[in-house]
């Protein structure tokens, strides 16, 4: 959407700037060389400019939606990996403290063993 909008908003520039260099009369208008029928006054020419100037803020607001999209994605990614790794974290901790409870709880059954008495023969 970036692009989009950048191309539009460069295309409307372009043709900003091909009407000022090519237009010489007063109430001529040519686009590149060739001239546009119908724009016989200056309000014509006028109005004309004023499309421009629309195509040109809806593409560079096109290309503003997608920076802001883009910019989103970005910190809702980044979040996410955030969380994640504090889940991981949190895991990690667990499965250590259930490790040690698990080695206590063998160590405990394992725990010394009282030495059998032999009985002598009487």
């Amino acid at each position: 959407m970036i692009f989009l909008g950048l191309i539009v908003a460069l295309a409307a520039v372009t043709v900003g700037v091909a009407v000022v260099l090519d237009n010489t009369g007063a109430a001529q208008m040519s686009v590149f060389g060739d001239e546009i029928p119908g724009i016989s006054s200056q309000w014509q020419v006028f109005m004309a400019g004023a499309v421009v100037a629309i195509v040109f803020m809806a593409g560079v607001m096109v290309a503003a939606l997608g920076f802001r999209r883009a910019m989103g994605m970005r910190r809702e990614l980044r979040d996410l990996r955030d969380e994640h790794e504090e889940s991981l974290q949190t895991l990690e901790l667990e499965r250590r403290k259930l490790q040690q409870a698990l080695a206590q709880a063998r160590r405990g059954m394992d725990g010394p063993s009282v030495p059998a008495q032999r009985v002598a023969p009487n």
